[in-house]
């Protein structure tokens, strides 16, 4: 039986997590959080002696996390192909709110719907939104489409590359994880909502011929260091008490 690796890698503690806002595709630095973690996943993918062929970052706060983490497994001169396919969900009219703030406002199921669901859009970005023209006059998307600004991740760019039987090292968002990991596990919306995906932890799949993992998803981590930072994603959109 062929066996494929995928690695998936949640980009580091940006400067908008930390202030609890929805990024969408904004693009926030790292913090020093971020890039500690960065370097900590790093780590143990050295220790685990993990090599890799290709890698796939998606914007600002990804490219840093690639490049921290490249450096930490001393592998900074693999190819890289950059892809807005796994730019994060777009957030629309919630870009730069307080995820908790907008919990008080809507309610945390409503915003737990925004956050994780596939089929319910957030509120629409207007033109004298504070961040509309990060997206619609930023130079990198002149090629897109208006329907292609609001889309979500992708698999199509990574697919030809596992299938050649590389090691793939994915930098994403969020979201754009919450869709691959929902795509190959075969998960319902009711049961994606209720993961929790941490930064900063290396996320490991072994996938069969068809590309369906041959057990479900592993975190490269220690336990306690995986469940405190799940619990701190599943915190950020909760109204504070």
């Amino acid at each position: 039986m062929a066996t494929y690796k995928l690695v998936l890698i949640r980009c580091g503690d940006s400067t908008w997590n930390l202030e609890n806002h929805f990024s969408s595709w904004y693009d926030a630095n790292l913090i020093l959080v971020g890039h500690e973690e960065a370097k900590r996943g790093g780590q143990a993918l050295r220790d685990a002696s993990y090599e890799f062929d290709i890698c796939f970052p998606s914007r600002e706060e990804s490219d840093q996390t690639l490049w921290t983490v490249l450096d930490a497994i001393d592998q900074m001169w693999l190819p890289v192909l950059r892809t807005w396919c796994l730019k994060e969900w777009h957030y629309e009219g919630l870009t730069g709110l307080n995820k908790a703030e907008t919990a008080a406002k809507h309610g945390e199921a409503q915003v737990k719907i925004w956050r994780r669901s596939y089929d319910v859009p957030p509120p629409p970005m207007e033109p004298n939104h504070l961040f509309y023209s990060n997206n619609s006059k930023n130079c990198r998307y002149a090629d897109l489409t208006e329907d292609q600004l609001s889309s979500s991740e992708s698999l199509k760019e990574i697919v030809p590359q596992i299938k050649e039987g590389k090691w793939v090292l994915t930098a994403a968002h969020g979201n754009s994880l919450w869709g691959i990991v929902k795509h190959l596990e075969g998960l319902s919306e009711e049961a994606i909502m209720e993961v929790n995906l941490p930064t900063g932890i290396r996320i490991v799949y072994e996938l069969e011929k068809n590309l369906k993992p041959i057990k479900p998803m592993q975190f490269l981590g220690d336990e306690a260091t995986v469940h405190k930072a799940m619990e701190a994603v599943a915190a950020q959109g909760k109204a504070k008490k």
